[in-house]
């Protein structure tokens, strides 16, 4: 019923930011309410802190004893949703299926899939040396086993 509750007001509240949605959402034994957010534009300080206050403050302390915790996913945090996709359209990730692992430019993502862009140094068709190739790969994201955006500095 407690959990209900939560999720209810938490739905609500993401209704009213539509740039902002829910990546993991549980509820402990010792009411521990633990809310991970994304966004389309990132998610700052003041985001987490207003779903936060949605929740808490439609809920009573007198009635019930519980804690919450409001976060963003995460610079290093793998992707889960299509949606995670289509906001990095432009940066580096690093796929892994099984035991294939391949990093490269994000430059196109739907529903089902995305595409990977990479340069690659190949022996040439003819003669001796390697030389450089633009290599493009489309993956399904329902067979992808991770998927994490790689930081440069």
């Amino acid at each position: 019923m407690f959990k209900e509750k939560v999720k209810g007001l938490l739905d609500s509240a993401l209704e009213q930011r539509k740039d902002l949605f829910l990546l993991s959402f549980t509820v402990g034994a010792d009411k521990h309410i633990k809310v991970v957010l994304d966004g389309d534009d990132g998610v700052n300080l003041k985001d987490c802190m207003d779903v936060s206050r949605a929740i808490e403050h439609n809920l009573d302390r007198e009635e019930e004893d519980f804690s919450l915790e409001v976060t963003s996913a995460g610079a290093t945090a793998p992707l889960t949703l299509p949606r995670q996709y289509t906001k990095n359209i432009g940066r580096s990730l690093e796929i892994r299926q099984g035991d294939y692992r391949i990093e490269g430019k994000l430059i196109a993502a739907d529903s089902d899939t995305i595409t990977l862009a990479w340069k690659a140094r190949e022996p040439k068709p003819v003669g001796k040396g390697k030389h450089t190739v633009q290599k493009e790969e489309q993956f399904s994201i329902s067979e992808i086993d991770e998927a994490k955006v790689v930081l440069k500095f």
